[in-house]
């Protein structure tokens, strides 16, 4: 879903028209559809064939309107993105109090936002085009920053943590969605991808070129298991926060 070009201006989206509660006068008859419809098609088709599939026309196709009447449920695409976020953001269980252990606390949340964004693969783009928060972000945030209270950052701080552990889930499910879908056009499995090219890897550091890399080669390898990976690599992230801000909780 890329942004418009000069030949298709959009208004952009405004937070203040777009969360309210109250509801909106209509004239003429109530409507067919809700805009909760219209964001769970835009949200089925992303799932279902990445976010390029979700246009105006395809989500209106789904719904059973007309592209036209689609604009009076969202007023653009960029809006309709926004939606789509924040509903996916509410689609987790409600999340465990504070235990007070921040790191721990903070490794729940990673790993419930790295299933969040497996379940839905086209989220960790979208993201990155996000111009607002809705209110199933904002109550996302208020619990990390609930976590982060034992840690003694200040306020922006906390929120730099936040966005920062997001950032990196976002970038790893990425990749890990990126090495999926070169696996399926190999006609491999992710796994027998990674082991050819760590195969390419060991004749290459035989090589007298890459001392550096021979010696990381001949080490014992770590488990290639995905879970364990993306543990591995967030415990690198909060050990380095955690030591950034003169705390060793783990």
């Amino acid at each position: 879903m890329a942004g418009p070009d000069s030949s298709e201006r959009s208004p952009g989206v405004d937070p203040e028209a777009l969360w309210p509660a109250r509801p909106q006068p209509r004239r003429g008859r109530p409507p067919t559809h809700s805009r909760a419809e219209v964001t769970a098609a835009a949200v089925a088709i992303a799932d279902a064939d990445g976010l390029a599939a979700v246009t105006m026309r395809s989500v209106a196709a789904r719904v059973g309107v007309g592209v036209m009447s689609l604009y009076s449920y969202v007023p653009n695409k960029e809006t309709l993105l926004e939606l789509m976020i924040d509903r996916v953001a509410g689609d987790q269980p409600d999340p465990s109090a504070p235990t007070g252990a921040w790191a721990e606390d903070l490794r729940e949340i990673a790993h419930a936002q790295r299933d969040l964004m497996r379940r839905h693969p086209w989220l960790p783009a979208a993201l990155s085009e996000r111009q607002t928060l809705g209110p199933n972000t904002l109550a996302f945030t208020e619990h990390a920053l609930a976590v982060l209270e034992p840690a003694g950052f200040d306020g922006h701080g906390a929120l730099e943590v936040i966005s920062l552990v997001v950032g990196f889930v976002a970038s790893h499910v990425g990749y890990e969605v990126a090495q999926d879908r070169a696996a399926a056009r190999a006609g491999r499995t992710t796994r027998e991808l990674a082991e050819a090219q760590g195969r390419y890897l060991r004749a290459v550091a035989a090589s007298p070129d890459y001392p550096r890399l021979s010696r990381v080669m001949a080490e014992p390898a770590r488990s290639a298991d995905p879970d364990a990976t993306f543990d591995r690599l967030l415990r690198h992230l909060l050990d380095g926060l955690a030591a950034t801000h003169g705390t060793h909780e783990r």
